[in-house]
């Protein structure tokens, strides 16, 4: 069901008429939500409906029966690689769309995927995952644990991909979940691993989701009315059912997250009109002093970076509008 192209276009007409023990106060927001996802999807998913740039793939999960829609982006050019050495194979990338957890199509990053693919000779997944209201934190990043469990373990025999060589990104809620992929599979994806997370690049990243929505400090430049307000209880349903059980996990909340439990090299792009600039602020000066005793502790291990490029005048999602 998750894995399902149709049905995820859909989902939130699906969901608000279907989805068990949701409160009518958000199926009716699910209702007015869907012409926006079918508009939105519409500009997105044509361009690519014939494009070779990338094959479909289904992502087995934890779940039965249930596998997760992805899409494989590679170089246009393949070359013959040899199993076992290291040298030959490519370099592998996980990417997560946004959407607020409340929905989306891997299609949402498929110019950015095919990009990094052309440019960088490695082989680009994006990836789906399941959606609030109908489904709450942790389902999303349990999905993507799969997701990424499945091509460390398969990405050298299908692609001639090299798990050793995984980075991450994401975009918006994406960027969440690429934050939280160096703390899953119970350390297999951290810095004392061959497969740690050597990089990632998030695109307006929500970091700490303590907050909902509507108290998050608005930066000056911010427009005093915004007309989508009524989706802010749906962009918060992810965490706001589970959100006092989970105020201290460093995956929902990566600024919370040990320097050793982030990626090893971190880019972020943010924009300056976003009620999510403090948080990302705030998180850039943390990991950047946390990176700074830990250079001048001596202490054996990887060189760390974070860098933050700030966009002035440039809203959230400013990027997927272009």
């Amino acid at each position: 069901m998750s894995g399902s192209f149709f049905l995820n276009w859909f989902r939130p007409l699906y969901d608000a008429l279907f989805a068990p023990s949701l409160p009518f106060d958000l199926r009716w927001r699910l209702l007015t939500l869907q012409p926006l996802a079918s508009l939105t999807y519409t500009m997105k998913y044509p361009t690519w409906i014939f494009s070779p740039a990338y094959t479909v793939l289904r992502i087995p999960t934890r779940r039965p029966n249930d596998p997760l829609r992805a899409l494989v982006f590679q170089p246009p050019q393949k070359q013959k690689q040899k199993s076992g050495n290291d040298d030959k194979l490519r370099p592998l990338h996980l990417d997560m769309h946004g959407g607020s957890f409340m929905g989306g199509i891997a299609e949402y990053d498929a110019p950015f995927c095919a990009l990094l693919a052309r440019s960088t000779g490695a082989v680009v997944i994006s990836t789906q995952y399941r959606y609030c209201p109908r489904h709450h934190f942790p389902t999303a990043h349990e999905d993507i644990e799969d997701v990424s469990l499945y091509l460390v373990q398969n990405a050298e025999r299908l692609w001639g991909a090299n798990p050793k060589l995984l980075t991450v990104s994401g975009f918006s809620a994406g960027s969440n979940l690429a934050y939280a992929v160096s703390q899953m599979g119970g350390g297999l994806f951290q810095w004392q691993s061959e497969t740690a997370v050597k990089g990632c690049v998030t695109f307006y990243a929500p970091v700490d989701l303590r907050l909902p929505p509507a108290q998050k400090p608005r930066p000056p430049n911010y427009p005093t009315k915004d007309p989508l307000f009524f989706l802010g209880p749906l962009i918060d349903s992810y965490t706001s059912p589970v959100r006092a059980a989970t105020i201290t996990d460093p995956r929902l909340h990566p600024t919370l997250a040990d320097l050793n439990a982030l990626p090893l090299n971190m880019l972020l792009i943010v924009p300056t009109i976003d009620i999510l600039l403090d948080e990302q602020l705030r998180f850039a000066e943390r990991v950047k002093g946390d990176i700074e005793r830990y250079s001048a502790s001596g202490e054996r291990g990887p060189k760390r970076s974070l860098q933050i490029e700030i966009f002035e005048k440039c809203l959230h999602g400013w990027l997927e509008c272009e």
